[in-house]
């Protein structure tokens, strides 16, 4: 029977978790890009495409925030699955070294 290595179990369930965690907030910050925002009423579009013609000044604030807000979520998004890529290549190096050792 394969010896288990605690370590490696968590590591991977790590690598999992911030891989999964990258996705879903990538593809919710790109729901919320989509999302129609309004102000005073008026339709204002979204954070991707805002409302043509001339907008009321009242949309101004609702699309800088709704931008700000996608911007979040996205960086968060990436940088999860930043995390995760690395997490995996130095999961793959340090097995590489136990094995040439």
């Amino acid at each position: 029977m394969p010896e288990t290595n605690c370590a490696g179990v968590v590591v991977t369930t790590l690598n999992k978790i911030l891989a999964i965690a990258g996705t879903v907030l990538v593809l919710g910050g790109l729901a919320l890009g989509f999302r129609s925002v309004s102000a005073g009423g008026t339709d204002c579009g979204s954070a991707f495409q805002p409302a043509g013609g001339v907008t009321p000044m009242a949309c101004d604030g609702a699309l800088n925030s709704a931008g700000t807000l996608v911007t979040v979520v996205l960086s968060a998004g990436v940088l999860c699955l930043i995390a995760a890529v690395t997490v995996r290549v130095v999961l793959a190096r340090v097995v590489r070294a136990k094995v040439n050792a």
